[in-house]
């Protein structure tokens, strides 16, 4: 039974971010008069900001807030061994699906009660040392790091305490590693109490300086990107991407 007070548990959700995820662009954006700078997100976050030449071949990643799991694999092709995280089990249960099966069946809204149905599918090179599990990001266990790469994608603005989160990731994050965060700030009560947020106007300084004692920006680029709510409502949004050097040696 789906959990509906939580909306991250929803089939219709699940279905939503695997299109998100897996879909292919015409799926995704059908309109040749649409954004389509904004497709590919979940790829584009890792691609885009991650420094591939300071990684050596037994690299580690951690993707937290990895959804359905595409920028989990994305972030393999450049780590030997990835963990994909998030606090969903329906996210998480499809993307061990993938891993084990190598594709999955899913079903995205047309308009009303009209779906359509899609395979998301993962190659098997993409899918080695990839592995998925249920955490909380505002409760990462302490044992979890140290990492190579880090990397959390539209996740900062869903946690009802993202200090938890960010105060936790000099212990994640290796001394030379680095850190890739994208967040369109896009603040919400019913996920993050007001007195939580890191800023109104001024969040990307309320980043920095929980990052800047451990961690020096070394990339700072904005990612749009576009959701599909169906075929004729999307989301699209300016995410703020960085790449952020962890201090120490």
């Amino acid at each position: 039974m789906e959990d509906v007070s939580n909306p991250y548990e929803t089939s219709e959700l699940l279905g939503e971010y695997m299109l998100f995820h897996y879909g292919s662009d015409e799926d995704v954006m059908p309109w040749s008069n649409g954004p389509k700078e904004g497709l590919g997100f979940a790829v584009r976050t890792v691609s885009e900001l991650i420094d591939p030449l300071t990684l050596g071949a037994d690299s580690l990643g951690l993707d937290v807030g990895c959804a359905v799991g595409r920028s989990t694999f994305e972030l393999g092709r450049f780590c030997s061994r990835v963990k994909g995280v998030d606090l969903s089990v329906s996210f998480i249960d499809a993307a061990n699906r993938l891993v084990e099966h190598g594709s999955h069946e899913y079903r995205f809204l047309e308009e009303g009660d009209c779906f359509r149905e899609a395979i998301a599918s993962v190659s098997s090179e993409q899918r080695t040392g990839v592995e998925f599990e249920v955490e909380d990001a505002c409760a990462l266990p302490a044992q979890l790091g140290p990492f190579d790469v880090v990397h959390a994608a539209n996740l900062i603005c869903r946690l009802p305490r993202p200090d938890l989160f960010l105060d936790n990731l000099a212990s994640l994050v290796k001394p030379g590693g680095q850190l890739l965060l994208a967040t369109p700030f896009t603040w919400l009560e019913e996920f993050t109490p007001r007195e939580n947020w890191l800023g109104s106007g001024n969040s990307e300084e309320g980043l920095a300086r929980f990052l800047s004692p451990f961690f020096e920006q070394e990339e700072r680029k904005e990612l749009p990107f576009v959701i599909r709510e169906h075929r004729r409502k999307f989301q699209f949004s300016m995410s703020l991407g960085s790449r952020w050097r962890r201090l120490g040696s």
